[in-house]
């Protein structure tokens, strides 16, 4: 159908190289440019800002690796999987790096007391500190039997002690979309974002002046969808994605979301 499709996650642990070879192992052709990541987004706001500092990461490999894709020194991360503080000492003492000027945040399945507390104290040490968060998804589906904790839960827990509020990147937040729109020269109106998930998929598309299409093959069911508390309705849905292959006469869409 001629259309450019791109794939478009919150989940930061992964870098777009990861996801594009996930992709490709799938049979689904794609490269990094196809793919837009939180992680990503986080290192291309920052170098919007002419950011020259170091960024402290409470989050995954992922992360890292696009912050240091884009030339941005990091702190923290896997290599503080595991770190304590030592509360032996009757005057336990943080010390933090002074380069740092950013504080990211993703999911973190190695989140710690000791991570929590380098944050916060970046955080309040200064107010030119940056605070990102690369999403605020409360929970994630990482089995088909469970719902887990998601990096809003690593992210409210530092506003909690930093009392700060976030620059939010990720879905439903407009730079993904604004960046991507301006990448490849596409209209907002002429993409339509397909995703299971109402509180940042279609809320995303329908806040951006996006089409929406939302499928249920994931964290949304039909009944969800249509309940009258739910005040977040795409402008199509389906129940999965072959379904869309169905519609084409109602696509004028020159740019696909998924």
């Amino acid at each position: 159908m001629q259309k450019k499709v791109f794939f478009v996650t919150n989940n930061a642990t992964k870098s777009r190289a990861a996801n594009a070879a996930k992709l490709t192992a799938l049979g689904i052709t794609a490269t990094a440019a196809d793919v837009y990541t939180s992680s990503f987004a986080a290192a291309a706001y920052l170098k919007t800002t002419s950011f020259s500092k170091k960024a402290y990461v409470v989050g995954e490999q992922g992360l890292v690796d696009e912050l240091t894709a884009a030339g941005i020194a990091c702190v923290g991360g896997p290599e503080h999987a595991g770190k304590e503080v030592d509360w032996s000492n009757p005057e336990p003492h943080m010390e933090v790096d002074p380069e740092v000027g950013a504080v990211v945040v993703g999911l973190d399945r190695n989140i710690n007391y000791f991570k929590l507390q380098y944050a916060t104290t970046c955080l309040i040490n200064g107010s030119s500190c940056m605070f990102i968060a690369c999403n605020t998804d409360s929970r994630g589906h990482f089995s088909s039997s469970q719902e887990w904790a998601g990096a809003g839960t690593m992210v409210a827990a530092i506003i909690g002690s930093s009392e700060r509020e976030p620059m939010l990147l990720g879905k439903p937040a407009s730079f993904i979309l604004d960046h991507l729109c301006a990448t490849h020269q596409i209209p907002r109106e002429k993409c339509i974002v397909i995703g299971d998930r109402l509180d940042t998929d279609i809320l995303w598309g329908n806040q951006n002046n996006a089409g929406t299409c939302c499928v249920l093959t994931g964290v949304t069911s039909e009944a969800q969808l249509l309940s009258p508390d739910n005040k977040v309705q795409p402008k199509l849905y389906m129940d999965s994605l072959a379904e869309f292959l169905t519609v084409k006469p109602l696509l004028p869409a020159s740019c696909v979301i998924m």
